[in-house]
């Protein structure tokens, strides 16, 4: 990099950095994530995601108007090869307060999955339970979660293509035995920002291929599907998400969410003006004294 390209360096630094925290402000304050005295368990994998979560979220911890606490937790599950130095020494680094939770679910995980076949939703569940568990050991009230706008809306489709539902991650999760409140902080935030703001930080990532596993091979055919949307039409993955904030129930299909058995005509007010409802009957075959009050129809 020559001398003169180091203005616009930070420029684009400073404007970036700004989108994110606004963007993760926005997402606390629309989800209510973080109040007064609360315990904010940050779960860092080692990866760019929770990386930047973590340090917009110190960041914003010193600008917030309320008094809480991050504390920041690496699940260090055994992979082999693990660099168990770097997140201790980041965390130092920082000078926040940290755990390394030691927990072999890598072995667990290998015991009951197939060689060749993909590791990542078992790993997830072990990961889960356990992080939920540990929150409630040192009496944290919030988990933070590195999730993004991205992950979200891919999620929404692997629901949909794979499983036959529409269902995502929400910003905000009460878990199911409601012990425990995951929240996404980067819920707002696309991961091509997240890409950009890691390179400019040199956050020290620790990749994910360490167990041998590859990413699982549906979600990366929904990578792709919406990469190439994004790139045809800019802003369809934001469009996507924002459709997850502006449900309505009645325009679509689950007799368990929404009343359609009971559905019942009321024309006991005036009746509205329907636009371009003056029609003019050219023709009928209809003996309108058949009908009771026709012209209430």
């Amino acid at each position: 990099m020559v001398v003169s390209d180091v203005p616009k360096v930070n420029l684009d630094l400073n404007k970036l950095t700004k989108k994110l925290r606004r963007n993760v402000g926005k997402a606390i304050f629309d989800y209510k994530m973080i109040e007064e005295s609360d315990v904010i368990m940050a779960a860092i994998s080692g990866g760019k995601d929770s990386f930047a979560m973590l340090d917009i979220l110190i960041a914003l911890q010193k600008a917030a108007p309320i008094n809480f606490k991050i504390i920041a937790v690496n699940l260090d599950q055994k992979q082999p090869g693990f660099p168990e130095e770097i997140l201790p020494a980041y965390f130092e680094s920082l000078d926040i307060p940290y755990y390394i939770v030691d927990k072999d679910t890598y072995s667990v995980v290998k015991s009951k999955i197939g060689e060749g076949k993909t590791t990542c939703g078992l790993c997830s569940r072990l990961r889960r339970g356990t992080l939920y568990s540990f929150a409630e050991t040192i009496g944290a009230t919030k988990i933070a979660l590195g999730h993004h706008m991205d992950d979200i809306v891919e999620t929404m489709f692997l629901n949909m293509f794979y499983g036959s539902k529409l269902k995502s991650m929400p910003p905000k999760l009460l878990s199911d035995d409601k012990r425990n409140i995951v929240i996404r902080p980067l819920s707002y935030c696309r991961e091509k920002d997240l890409i950009d703001y890691s390179n400019h930080k040199s956050f020290p990532i620790i990749p994910c291929n360490l167990c041998g596993s590859q990413e699982n091979l549906q979600r990366q055919n929904v990578k792709a599907m919406l990469s190439d949307w994004d790139s045809a039409t800019p802003g369809r993955v934001e469009a996507i998400f924002k459709s997850l904030k502006n449900v309505s129930l009645s325009q679509l299909a689950d007799t368990n969410l929404f009343d359609f058995e009971n559905l019942a005509i009321d024309r006991s007010s005036e009746k509205a003006e329907y636009e371009f409802a003056k029609e003019h009957v050219s023709s009928s075959n209809i003996n309108e004294s058949l009908y009771i009050d026709v012209t209430n129809v």
